[in-house]
């Protein structure tokens, strides 16, 4: 039987770089103590959600892969608890700027980086003005336990996204987020959407499904937490509310997902000759 251990965490956050990784650290120190060989944090971690609004001088918080305090503190900690981090940030490549995530192996090295391929822009979510289109294309990541393939945030409501990790051979798949409250409609709760897409994705690829959120008020957004990690059937294996602080950790027997993939026959039955219009214009 071939396992894994993933962990998920939730977390509020405030706009002080330094603390909030102190406190990313101490909660991957905590998963990590309960075995997690994978241990996810929120999409850009570092700070505030700043794309709430457009503000030119938040791009001086933008630094290369190499120079990056968020990269470098988990770099450190995963070369010392021996685990994978898959780390958001905002990544300055010299004029451009990217929503991007550092797969960061157990000895420490950044093994790649992969660039959100799909950026929002709405009342609350305005990242075209910060971040370019990723020009990375989707990546999986091979991992002493598992391949796993992570797509950040916006990426999560396009299966597209999963679909392709899964064809390039994920294992468990990993979203990374920041999402809260809709400003320009305080009824409309995507909270209940955002999970249903991924445990659609879960189900529709036969796939496991980690999800880390942050929570708390940041300007006039509530954030929604809600952070989960389900099975391949989309059944929650653990699950945090609106409000809690902590890590999430499971045991995925990929063995029996191996199977349980198999069984269903999507893969099999899939017919690519027929696709054509995913990918031609509108």
């Amino acid at each position: 039987m071939t396992e894994i251990t993933v962990a998920a965490m939730q977390l509020a956050f405030s706009d002080d770089v330094h603390e909030n990784i102190a406190h990313v650290v101490e909660l991957v120190r905590e998963a990590a103590g309960r075995g997690a060989q994978v241990v996810l944090p929120p999409e850009l971690f570092e700070g505030h959600y700043f794309c709430q609004t457009q503000d030119e001088a938040r791009f001086a918080q933008a630094l290369p892969t190499d120079r990056h305090p968020a990269v470098l503190a988990m770099q450190k900690l995963a070369a010392e608890l021996k685990i994978t981090i898959p780390t958001s940030f905002f990544e300055a490549d010299g004029p451009h700027h990217y929503n991007s995530l550092a797969m960061i192996d157990p000895d420490g090295k950044v093994s790649g980086v992969y660039r959100k391929t799909h950026i929002p822009d709405g009342p609350g979510y305005q990242e075209k003005f910060y971040f370019r289109p990723g020009n990375t294309g989707f990546k999986v990541w091979p991992t002493p336990a598992a391949t796993i393939g992570v797509g950040v945030c916006w990426d999560q409501w396009y299966p597209e996204t999963a679909r392709a990790m899964m064809l390039m051979g994920a294992e468990v798949l990993f979203y990374p987020t920041a999402i809260g409250n809709e400003p320009h409609d305080p009824e409309l709760d995507t909270s209940r959407l955002w999970r249903r897409a991924m445990v659609g994705h879960s189900v529709s690829n036969v796939v496991p499904i980690v999800a880390s959120n942050r929570i708390g008020t940041e300007g006039d957004m509530s954030f929604y937490g809600h952070s989960f990690i389900a099975d391949e059937r989309g059944d929650y294996l653990a699950s945090f509310g609106a409000e809690e602080t902590g890590v999430l950790v499971a045991t995925l027997d990929l063995d029996r997902v191996k199977r349980h993939r198999a069984a269903f026959g999507f893969f099999r039955d899939r017919r690519p000759e027929t696709y054509g219009r995913l990918v031609a214009d509108l």
